[in-house]
Formats: structure tokens, sequence, C-alpha cells
């Protein structure tokens, strides 16, 4: 009977989880169909084709306007790159999307203090310059076209339909049975490729959130010396982050019961 009720838990825990961001899954999904069947691809790459400041600061601003989860901002960062954006400018906006949104902050100020919403919106900018740099340095614009070409060549089985969009203006976009009927096969294409990674996400979250605080607690120094417990914390709570497999906005709740739990 225990083991049922466990089993139960889990997956109602899990259900609660997917319930609280299928919003923005949905939104993500839609804005990635939208991308793949309207925008042209040589306004893209007018717009975010360089890998300059300019263009980081662009796709930063849309990827924090999108409030998309991890999953769907995969799926509009691949359909952006492919259409002509720099490998950059998708990163930063696929960075952007997860680290600096709106209602993230907001939860976050409301679980544990603006002190910590503060950091976040700093880290997320500090993490998108690190990434931008990075890229610089190491990343040569042959191995981005290859990546591009291995990004275009991936879609087989997993097409995006534009064609009736093409030619039309915003307007007779949105009138277009056609054109939504494009956006729709996107999105259904989307969520056939990633449902499986997804729907295994929330179920790993379901289950790991059952375990008591102590578990997680037991894993951090708090009676050493600050310097250490702040090596300590940094190197682990990455670690209890992954192994918990929550999305950005459930990462909130975790992070307030360590806090409280005295990391």
């Amino acid at each position: 009977m225990n083991v049922l009720s466990t089993i139960g838990d889990g997956l109602w825990n899990a259900f609660q989880m997917a319930w609280e961001v299928a919003w923005a899954l949905v939104l993500g999904f839609a804005l990635s169909g939208i991308v793949q069947a309207w925008v042209p691809r040589s306004r893209i790459e007018r717009a975010l084709g360089g890998r300059g400041p300019k263009e980081i600061g662009l796709a930063t601003g849309l990827g924090a306007a999108s409030s998309s989860c991890s999953y769907a901002a995969i799926a509009i960062a691949k359909s952006m790159f492919a259409k002509g954006a720099s490998f950059a400018s998708a990163m930063a906006f696929q960075f952007a999307s997860t680290n600096l949104v709106f209602e993230l902050g907001i939860v976050i100020w409301i679980f544990i203090g603006w002190q910590f919403t503060l950091a976040e919106l700093v880290g997320g900018v500090i993490l998108i310059a690190l990434m931008w740099l990075g890229l610089r340095l190491f990343v040569t614009r042959r191995l981005e076209e290859e990546a591009r070409r291995h990004a275009e060549a991936s879609e087989a089985g997993h097409q995006h339909a534009s064609a009736a969009s093409e030619g039309l203006s915003l307007r007779e976009r949105l009138m277009s049975v056609q054109a939504w009927s494009d956006v729709a096969h996107n999105f259904r294409s989307d969520w056939e490729m990633l449902w499986k990674e997804i729907v295994g996400g929330f179920l790993i979250s379901g289950f790991v959130a059952l375990l008591p605080a102590y578990v997680f607690n037991s894993l951090f120094v708090t009676d050493a010396p600050r310097p250490v417990r702040l090596l300590e914390n940094v190197l682990l709570g990455p670690i209890v982050a992954v192994l918990s497999f929550v999305c950005s906005v459930g990462n909130a709740p975790l992070a307030a019961v360590l806090w409280a739990g005295g990391i």
C-alpha cells in the first residue's frame, strides 16, 4: 500500500509540475512554429546573422520576452539558427529565455528575496557574455556553417511547413487558415521531437520531490568557515539542480528549501 501511495504521490507531483509550466511549453512551441512558418530567412539573417554586440543584445531581449522553458527554447533557437541567425545569437536567445524571463524573477523574489532575483538577472547576463566570448574565440565561421548544415539535415522526418505563408503580409497571415495550419504542423513536429524528454523530465522531478529535505541539506557543509562553505555550495549546488531535473521556475521552490535548510 505504501508503494502505491508513493507512486501516486510521485505522479501527482509530476502532474503539478507539468501543469505549472504547460502554458510556457505551449507558448514556446507556438512561437517556434510561427518563426518557422512565417519569418523569412532573409529577415532573420539581417537581424541576427551577425555575432556582434547588437545582434547578441537583440537576441537576449527576444529571449527574455519569450518566456519559454528550456525545452521550448531549444526548438525556437534551433529554428532561428537554421533560418540564418548566427550560432551566438541563437544561443543567447536560448540562455535568455530560461534565465532572464519575467515570471522566473517574480517566483524567485517571492520564495527567497529580491537579492536572488537580482543575482539571477546579473548571472544570466554574465552567462551570455561568457558564451559569446567563448564562441568568438573558439568557433570559426566554417564550424558554424557545418553546424547549420547539420541542423538543417537533422530535420529529415521533421519537416517544417512554410510555403503557404510566403509572399503574404502579416495581416494576411493572421487571417489565413493555411498559414495557421503551417504553424500547427510545426508545433506538432517540435512536440513529437521532444515529448519523451519532457515527460521523462517531469516524472523524474515528481519522484525526486518526494525525498525528505535532509537528503539535500546533508550534502552541504553548514559549520565550516565561510570560504569553505561557499566553495562547497558553488560546486554542489549545480549538481543538485541537475539531479533534481526540474524546470527553471520549478527550481525556485527547491532553492527556497535548500536556503531555509542552511546552505
